[in-house]
């Protein structure tokens, strides 16, 4: 509604002052009135002579060729750098500075006094040599142009202001309903913004266009009410009107009004917003002209009433002079009153002639209006923001004078900003100054003393060593920090004792781990969270310093200071910055039990929450959190900020208890109480701004030095501490001050004055004798070590330094003044505002404690900076939550660290963020809206939306895998990789686009610069010409893009930077040492992308780009230039010569000496060329199937080792690639450890690929360094004599057949050992082959298969057929043979009275009974040493029938000695002409017909199931996970295993294998950690607490007792026989539902499960010293161990292994498995005890020996795998002459 101009109401100064309502009254828009002044400013500023219309002039006007005109003014403007300053000064500033040179020489010839002094002024001291050059520049150019652009030029000056206009010339009258329609002042066209400007529509014609003649007031109504119901704005069709019509009605463009409909009506009302403008001014006409219809027929009906009222007649009334006098005040007052009444009514009145023509009813109106007053009347009179108006409890630890205040009656607040009492505020021409003076003392608490060191315990007082008390605050603080695990907060101001508060959370923290006075370092780690990297330095040195008498390491953990596994694990307290410990943190492989081992948290100055960084901290509160939720374990989060507007906020988000952890100071509490200024400098040219800002900053120390106080001065780069240093003393020399600032002369400045002229700092020398030093990060460390001494000392009164000086070094002064706001970013390319943290930092340097009462802080900015400093000193404004920037990329880091896996998860942990506690509280921030907020408390809907937005990202961009419809995250290898990099969404966008598999490192180095962790670097016109330069010396590729773009930029800086060019302008060094560290990082994971994908040439040219980048060495220069003790003159000559390392390492040292004409040196360049790392690799293959390769690599190291070059360790990436398909088969990340390479023992790997027909030529085994560049070996692996084993015969088919009953036996006894009725199908098939046969059988049938009976059937046919001889059942494992024992001995030799007797390593029963027994149950071992010497033995030639249970182990360790047996059995038979039927028993087999052959089987005996011919079906998950070391990957497995249990299996039985007995320990401790935060934390325990109470009273094993609690067993050969046997019963008995075991059981005990998890399918191989994978039998036994036959109609398997195997296990837990033979290397062995025993007795014999065996067999079929060249009788013959003599040498 268009509102006529008000005048303000008459209020009080002190209303005004202290609230709100003068801001209510009137409706100007101050922000938009800001704008529109400063850009009239500019406007009047840019009048004068600028840089840019000089530039256009002359280019355009001179006489001379354009090149000449261009070299001149780039030399001008060089000059003008080198007066000006060129570091980190802003390019408009320098242009300034040009045109100033231009005007100030363009009447002179000579640099004289005046243009000195005029030079001096402006910009300080300057280089002499550049005034003259630019003079003489200036009068060239000059000197080219005519005499008529002369006189235009001189009539304008620099900074001049505008010429007169004519008056009234930019006057736009409208007619009376466009003045009333536009209450808003317009400035010309140029004030619109740029994106106004660039966004247009082009409108087009509605297909159904409104008629003109239709078109009436009303049709705006219409076309509301239509749309109104779906905006959802919260507006009345009455105020959408109004407001339509306000905009409508200004006098502003189309074009301009497109942006402020689309912001009111949003994108989706585009049809509406078209009609709106196409019919703007018909609609407005129309509108206007029934409004002055509506107006003229109110304005007759009036004058018509006004015309009936009566006359009366004249009335005479005697007054007294009191009463006229009276009576006239009454009249004044009267009018008054009416004036403001008309004026209401007249604004009433008009608003309701323009609502009734807009269609709306005025009566109804007016009692809308009336109801609204009355409403307001009844409402309290000062309202305030919602939720405000609350008290606010009151906390025991919170002092905050302003809150209390607030509570306070008298307490008067509003929307402006609200300054302390007591300030003052001065307002001049050049700045305005608000000065805030020193707060009061710290308030008296009673009872509340300080507390003193002695009073503290041994570790306190060793702690505070040298100090006698603690101050007030930290005294406040002691007894909750000191005596207790609560989460703290402390607000307080900056130099009050914090790290001291610190130090009493980590004493206390040590105290818990002191055990009979012992600190047991191992059991914990405390992590200090420091925000820059200079304060982390500070940190390690203080507190390394006081907790060395502990016995406890500090060491820093940040980008610079990398530490290895065992640092780590030696150290007890890291300090780190926060995106490190993201990173640390994030790693779910590698640091996992670093992280949980953490048991303090401290996160130094919290309030960075409200900075682009802050979402870093909330990352690792939230992961902290969750953490301690989810594992039950403490961890305390200690929080130490500034002081803070909404502490409570913070206090909620780090979990702390407002009533005992919550501790608020306010700057009474400071040591040295801050008085402030703030100035903000109005000068609008950066030219006069930058002069103004030098002059006042000058006038600020004088006040202080003057008074004999010392000042320190805040510069933001480095050469402008020497620039501000010299225009200081310029001026102090200028106006006559400089003895106030010169040091009185006494010896000790006499001493200190000779240590200064030593030194070799130019400025230092120039400027101390006046009072001033510098001070920055470039200085050489004596120097700054003298500067802080002598200001120390009051030798130097003014010290102008670098924020990092604040930091780093605590050097107080009594003031300090932070001179300009503006730094330069390299992060965002461009200049930013100093932030809050950086000021409070420097302002903590205010005030000595020591010597002031009171300290001072001065910060100097642009005059539109000054209230944006107010307000966050004198902390007005909340700090809000950063998270949402950045919510892809942390929910991408949660999801690949396996915490959050579905949507579920997700929008829990957002309820841990500082987001969430902020969305509840200023919702409107976060796109929140109050209706939202009311049905929705705890915003479980926009968090699930927030997280759905993500997730549908990161799909996109391939980084997770999100199922819509179930809510489920799935990680994937490019989301982990970028996780780990700390790789952004956008990047990896990228990345997607452009990444092929063959590109040249010139596209790679063009695709790195395209990353988004590079877009905010500007490309400047200063800069193009150093760049070009840089492009055409220093690259040695073309950057694509060129120097204009962005991308370009970044690629030649990066090629510079691994050039080694030098680069002079200060911002391109910056953004330089920004792209380097980048670009390394991208780099890396680049090539972990391309390695996951496959691609061969790839991997290698990114992982040399990635050294590249590390060592700043191109890969066709000398990797000699790795090693910095040989000089750039040695390497140059070396490369000279062309001698490679190669050639190096084969010349001796004489010979490089006299190469290189330095023949001392040759020895030295001998020696590194020999630290070169270099592998030495061998292959071998072994055919395992016709698709499936093995290969063993024997890596030797062919260098000589040095500490000091190569550390402990030294990393390579090998892998396997095929040059034709440009395709990975398998890599491996190898370390090469010192002992080995020291002792050139031969390192072993072994692995396998795939091969496919027709064979390839060859296969490459690549090795590169992770490290070093020129160390790479080859390998290649020829096919050439491969020979492939032939193809297996088909499976035996599963018969349709009728399951056989019990009764087919025959025999009653023995089918009453029978529980049950029929024998299910494969025991069917083969019934008869077995019990009515005497052939040998080979049944291979998978595990589950009732193959157990199959041996009975043949056991039970010998005690029917042959009941005087014996049986023989070998198992593999005494585990397995104590099983069969168990049941045996019940079944059959009880009940059937049949004897059977144990034969393992434990029991070893005496001969006789032996001989008496009817059944042997043995082990291979045992039985191979029994049978060797049959000859003597009746019982061994009394076998009739030997039972081998699980034959397919021949192929491993133990295979020779079943092969042996085998062979020897078949060898006595055939001696004592006495059969013996073999029985083998297997799992599924690829080559049965082999082994059928070798045991004698003819057709008739081979049954060879297929895998999945299970009695119960099986169904199988193989799920890979990343990592190189083993114990944090099985960390990472623990999450999936308790999801597959919840998924697969939630009530029924489940077993977990693994692979130690510590491992079964772990994963039970996690499987607990995750039910505990779950509904039911015992729903796996089907039994009452009490009865399981009963049970664990009687368990020795202190794990186990915690572990059944839960339904949880764990079950290993640790165990004491009895806890064993309880853990077994409650798991038969389905008491307990998990049982975490390791692999021996799958063989050891028949316990079937509904889900199998194979948790990892490697173990430690004592050995061997490393991990290695078990045997495809072991993890097949372990399978199948899913499903039981009574109870389920499905098994399930799930098997979690390494990513890069699990293509392996897919297909081998498939496929059947080849059994092979591994006699060959143990064959000596078993010929030695054959000849022992008699057997062999000649070379023949040996031979005739061989021939019995499987490897025999074998060898002929698969000759390549045993290393036969070809299968002709002379390769055969002279490979068994071979391995015999080897054999019985």
């Amino acid at each position: 509604m268009t509102q006529l101009p008000r005048p303000l109401p008459r209020l009080t100064g002190a209303l005004r002052a202290f609230c709100s309502i003068s801001g209510n009254d009137c409706d100007v828009d101050y922000e938009d009135l800001a704008f529109k002044r400063n850009l009239e400013a500019k406007r009047k500023a840019n009048k004068g002579l600028t840089w840019k219309k000089l530039h256009k002039i002359i280019r355009e006007e001179s006489k001379v060729d354009r090149d000449q005109v261009d070299l001149a003014l780039k030399e001008l403007f060089q000059c003008a750098k080198d007066i000006v300053g060129s570091a980190e000064v802003e390019s408009e500033l320098l242009e300034d500075g040009a045109a100033l040179l231009f005007d100030t020489f363009k009447e002179c010839h000579i640099v004289g006094q005046k243009q000195s002094v005029k030079l001096r002024r402006q910009f300080g001291p300057f280089p002499a040599s550049s005034a003259t050059k630019a003079c003489s520049l200036v009068n060239r150019l000059i000197s080219w142009l005519p005499e008529s652009v002369l006189e235009d030029l001189n009539t304008t000056s620099t900074g001049s202001g505008s010429n007169p206009e004519e008056f009234g010339k930019n006057i736009v009258f409208h007619s009376v309903f466009d003045n009333d329609g536009d209450s808003q002042i317009t400035l010309s066209d140029d004030s619109s913004e740029d994106e106004d400007e660039a966004f247009d529509l082009k409108y087009t014609a509605l297909e159904k266009s409104i008629e003109e003649e239709k078109l009436d007031a009303s049709w705006l109504k219409t076309q509301v009410e239509m749309y109104n119901a779906g905006l959802g704005l919260g507006l009345s069709v009455m105020d959408m009107c109004s407001t339509l019509f306000d905009i409508l009605a200004s006098s502003r463009t189309d074009s301009e009004l497109q942006n402020e409909l689309f912001d009111l009506l949003g994108f989706e009302r585009f049809e509406l917003i078209q009609s709106l403008l196409e019919n703007r001014k018909s609609l407005i006409s129309a509108t206007f002209d029934k409004a002055a219809n509506i107006a003229m027929s109110r304005a007759s009906v009036k004058s018509k009433d006004l015309n009936q009222k009566p006359n009366y007649g004249c009335q005479v009334t005697i007054q007294s002079q009191e009463e006229k006098q009276f009576r006239k005040q009454m009249r004044r007052e009267e009018k008054k009153m009416m004036k403001v009444e008309s004026k209401s009514n007249a604004d009433m009145e008009h608003d309701e002639v323009y609502m009734e023509a807009l269609g709306f009813d005025p009566q109804r109106l007016r009692e809308q209006r009336e109801e609204a007053l009355i409403r307001t009347a009844s409402a309290p009179l000062f309202s305030s923001k919602r939720g405000c108006d609350v008290k606010r409890e009151k906390y025991p630890y919170v002092y905050d004078a302003l809150e209390e205040a607030k509570q306070s009656s008298a307490f008067v607040g509003g929307t402006k900003m609200l300054l302390p009492e007591g300030f003052t505020r001065e307002n001049n021409k050049m700045y305005e100054e608000v000065t805030i003076p020193a707060s009061e003392s710290a308030p008296a608490i009673i009872g509340k003393k300080c507390i003193p060191i002695s009073s503290l315990d041994e570790i306190g007082q060793l702690a505070f060593k040298g100090m006698k008390q603690l101050n007030l605050i930290q005294s406040i603080v002691f007894d909750t920090a000191y005596k207790t695990n609560e989460n703290l907060l402390i607000s307080a101001p900056t130099g009050a004792g914090k790290t001291n508060i610190a130090m009493l959370t980590v004493l206390h923290e040590l105290k818990q781990h002191l055990s009979q006075g012992v600190i047991k370092r191992d059991e914990f780690k405390i992590v200090y969270v420091a925000p820059m990297k200079a304060l982390a330095a500070e940190m390690v040195r203080n507190f390394g310093k006081r907790l060395e008498p502990l016995g406890i390491q500090v060491r820093e953990l940040t980008g610079d200071m990398q530490l290895t596994k065992t640092e780590i694990m030696n150290t007890q307290m890291l300090v780190t910055t926060p995106e490190k410990w993201d990173v640390v943190t994030r790693k779910s492989t590698g640091d996992v039990a670093l992280a949980q081992i953490v048991k303090l948290l401290i996160i130094d100055e919290v309030h960075l929450l409200h900075e682009d960084r802050g979402s870093v901290i909330e990352c690792l509160v939230a992961r902290t959190l969750r953490q301690v939720e989810s594992s039950q374990t403490m961890i305390r989060i200690v929080g130490l900020s500034a002081t803070l507007p909404n502490y409570l906020d913070v206090a909620r988000f780090l979990n702390v208890n407002p009533y005992m952890g919550l501790f608020y100071f306010d700057g009474r509490f400071r040591p040295v109480p801050l008085g402030q200024t703030f100035i903000g400098v109005k000068a609008i040219s950066k030219m006069k701004q930058f002069e103004d800002i030098n002059l006042v900053c000058y006038e600020k120390v004088f006040e202080q030095v003057k008074h004999g106080e010392q000042v320190m001065v805040f510069v933001h780069a480095r050469n402008e501490t020497v620039r501000t240093a010299r225009i200081l003393a310029e001026h102090s020399r200028n106006n006559g001050e400089s003895k106030f600032f010169h040091s009185e002369s006494t010896p000790r400045y006499g001493e200190a004055e000779k240590q200064i002229m030593r030194s070799r700092n130019k400025p230092l020398k120039e400027l101390f004798p006046d009072g001033f030093g510098t001070h920055h990060a470039g200085m050489l460390r004596q120097d700054r070590n003298l500067v802080e001494r002598y200001f120390s000392e009051g030798l130097i009164k003014v010290l102008v330094c670098t924020a990092t000086l604040a930091w780093g070094v605590n050097l107080p002064a009594h003031a300090v003044i932070i001179k300009g706001t503006q730094l330069y970013d390299a992060k965002k390319g461009s200049f930013v505002d100093l932030g809050i943290l950086d000021v409070l930092q420097i302002f903590g340097r205010a005030g000595r404690p020591q010597f002031d009462k009171t300290g001072h802080g001065t910060i100097i900015s642009n005059h539109d900076k000054l209230s944006h400093y107010l307000g966050l000193i004198t902390r007005q404004n909340p700090i809000e939550s950063q998270f949402v920037a950045s919510l892809t990329d942390n929910l991408n880091a949660e999801i690949s660290l396996g915490t959050v896996t579905n949507l579920e998860e997700s929008v829990k942990w957002l309820s841990y963020t500082y987001l969430h506690v902020r969305m509840r509280f200023n919702p409107l921030v976060y796109g929140v809206t109050y209706t939202q907020l009311e049905e929705d408390p705890e915003l479980m809907e926009h968090r699930k939306d927030l997280i759905i937005i993500a997730a549908r990202k990161l799909d996109r961009a391939k980084m997770i895998r999100y199922e819509e419809r179930t809510g489920y995250f799935h990680a994937t290898d490019l989301g982990r990789i970028s996780s780990h990099y700390y790789i952004k969404y956008y990047t990896v966008e990228v990345i997607n686009e452009h990444l092929k598999s063959l590109m040249t490192e010139a596209d790679i180095l063009a695709m790195v610069s395209k990353a988004q962790e590079f877009d905010q670097i500007k490309v400047r016109d200063e800069e193009l010409d150093e760049l070009d330069q840089h492009h055409l010396d220093t690259c040695p590729m073309v950057a694509a893009g060129g120097t204009e773009n962005t991308y370009g930029k970044v690629n030649i800086l990066l090629q510079t930077y691994i050039s080694r060019g030098n680069v002079d302008a200060f911002s391109l060094v910056s953004d330089q040492a920004y792209i380097a560290q980048n670009s390394a990082r991208i780099m890396r994971a680049l090539f972990e992308v391309v390695l996951k994908k496959g691609w061969p040439i790839m991997a290698g040219r990114l992982l040399l780009l990635s050294k590249t980048i590390d060592k700043r060495l191109w890969a066709f220069e000398n990797p000699l230039r790795q090693f910095p003790i040989l000089s750039a003159e040695i390497l140059d000559k070396i490369e000279n010569k062309k001698l490679t390392v190669d050639k190096l390492k084969d010349m001796d040292a004489k010979e490089i000496g006299y190469m290189i004409h330095h023949v001392k040196m040759g020895s030295r360049v001998k020696k590194c060329a020999n630290e070169i790392p270099e592998l030495e690799i061998e292959a071998t293959i072994q055919p395992i199937t016709r698709t499936v390769l093995r290969v063993k690599l024997t890596i030797m190291c062919q260098f000589t080792w040095n500490d000091k070059v190569h550390g402990s360790t030294e990393p390579f990436w090998i892998w396997v690639e095929d040059p034709e398909s440009n395709h990975i088969y398998h890599s491996e990340y190898f370390m090469m450890q010192k002992k080995q390479a020291v002792t050139k023992e031969p390192q072993y790997l072994v692995f396998t690929i795939p091969i496919f027909e027709p064979l390839p030529t060859q296969y490459y085994v690549r090795a590169m360094s992770d490290r070093w560049l020129g160390s790479e070996s080859y390998c290649a692996i020829s096919f050439k004599h491969l020979i492939l084993p032939e193809r297996h015969p088909p499976h035996t088919e599963l018969l349709n057949l009728q399951p056989l009953p019990v009764t087919a036996l025959n025999n009653p006894d023995i089918e009453a050992l029978y529980k049950f009725t029929h024998f299910n199908p494969i025991q069917t098939q083969i019934f008869h082959t077995l019990y009515h046969t005497d052939c040998n059988v080979l049944l291979g049938a998978p595990t589950g298969s009732g193959k157990t009976i199959a041996a009975e059937l043949a056991i039970f046919k010998i005690f029917r057929d042959f009941p005087k001889t014996k049986a023989v059942y070998i198992a593999p494992l005494k585990a397995l043979v104590r099983e069969r024992m168990e049941d045996w001995k019940l079944r059959i030799q009880q009940k059937l009275g049949k004897k059977v007797v144990e034969l393992t390593g434990d029991t070893t029963p005496d001969m006789r009974a032996v001989g008496l027994a009817d059944l042997i149950v043995t082990t291979p071992e045992k039985w191979d040493g029994i049978s060797r010497s049959w000859q003597n033995r009746n019982y061994v030639q009394a076998v009739t029938l030997l039972i081998i249970d699980e034959i397919h182990l021949l192929g491993q360790d133990r295979g020779p000695v079943l092969e042996v047996i085998v062979s020897r059995t078949n060898f006595i038979s055939s001696h004592t002409e006495k059969p013996v039927r073999v029985i083998g028993l297997s799992t599924a087999l690829a080559n049965a017909r082999d082994l059928a052959d070798w045991l004698g089987i003819k057709h008739m005996g081979l049954f060879n199931f297929r895998p999945s011919v299970r009695p119960v079906p099986l169904e199988v998950h193989i799920k890979g996970f990343p990592g190189k070391h083993y114990c944090p990957r099985m960390a990472t497995m623990n999450k999936p295993c308790f999801q597959s249990i919840r998924t697969h299996s939630p009530s029924k039985p489940v077993l977990i294998f693994v692979s130690s007995r510590r491992q079964t320990r772990l994963t039970a401790l996690d499987l607990i950690a995750f039910l505990a935060a779950e509904d039911g934390p015992k729903q796996w325990l089907h039994m009452p607490d009490t009865e399981m109470e009963n049970i664990i009273s009687g368990i020795k094993d202190t794990n186990l007792k915690l572990i059944l609690a839960f339904g949880i067993g764990i079950h290993h050969a640790g165990l004491v026989e009895r806890d064993r046997k309880t853990v077994e019963e409650l798991f038969c008995n389905q008491k307990i539902q998990v049982l975490i075991a390791t692999s021996t059981l799958a063989w050891g005990v028949n316990f079937p499960a509904h889900l199998v998890i194979v948790k990892g399918t490697e173990y430690f191989d004592g050995k061997t010293k490393r991990y290695t994978d078990f045997p495809i039998t072991d993890v097949l036994q372990m399978m199948g161990r899913a499903g039981r036959p009574q109870y389920d109609d499905q098994g399930k398997a799930v098997i979690l292994v390494h990513d890069v195997k699990k293509h392996f296990y897919k297909k081998f837990l498939y496929e059947p498995f080849p059994v092979e033979s591994s006699l060959l290397g143990v064959l000596a062995d078993h010929l030695n005890a054959e000849i022992v025993a008699g057997t062999i007795q000649s070379k023949q014999d040996a031979m005739d020996y061989i021939t019995w065996t499987y490897f025999f067999r074998r060898l002929l079929m698969n000759p390549s795998y045993y290393e036969l060249e070809g299968i002709e009788h002379e390769n055969i013959n002279r490979f068994f002459v071979f391995i015999g003599t080897e054999s019985t040498i």
